[in-house]
């Protein structure tokens, strides 16, 4: 993922009198998680069909003039890149909410989260609390319900 190609990319493909802005998102894969779990590794995948949904409909928006989507899939380690969009247009009250509105939207509509190594405090015979790492596998369900299983 390269934000400065993408970048170009819109610049020149862009009619200039449409472009007064372009703003960028890269997401990456981050050592803890929203509850503050220790995260070894993240497993992700993209729902193309709703993905390009996305796309389509923040191009629709007003002021937008272009909009890229750069995802990357499969088994990810800490500090690797998942995500990157760029969003093109007019002025930044259209353009800004544009970038939230389309991040937030492909993390809930088109993003599966399909795996996670996590961090586990476990007691040993003696009581004496050990850090070990695990590999846990996770099902993401509706309703922000998490089912995992020692894998």
């Amino acid at each position: 993922m390269d934000l400065n190609r993408m970048i170009e990319r819109v610049k020149k493909s862009t009619d200039p009198d449409k472009v007064g802005m372009i703003t960028s998102h890269l997401g990456v894969v981050r050592a803890t998680s929203r509850d503050g779990s220790e995260v070894t590794g993240l497993e992700v995948a993209y729902d193309h069909t709703a993905l390009q949904a996305v796309v389509r409909d923040i191009k629709q928006m007003p002021g937008i003039a272009e909009v890229l989507v750069e995802t990357r899939e499969g088994r990810l380690n800490i500090g690797d890149e998942i995500l990157a969009v760029v969003v093109a247009g007019d002025i930044r009250e259209n353009v800004f909410p544009a970038l939230v509105t389309a991040v937030n939207r492909i993390k809930k509509e088109a993003s599966r989260k399909k795996d996670k190594a996590v961090k586990i405090r476990i007691k040993d015979k003696g009581d004496n609390p050990k850090v070990k790492a695990l590999s846990v596998s996770c099902v993401f369900l509706p309703f922000s319900f998490l089912l995992c299983f020692r894998g």
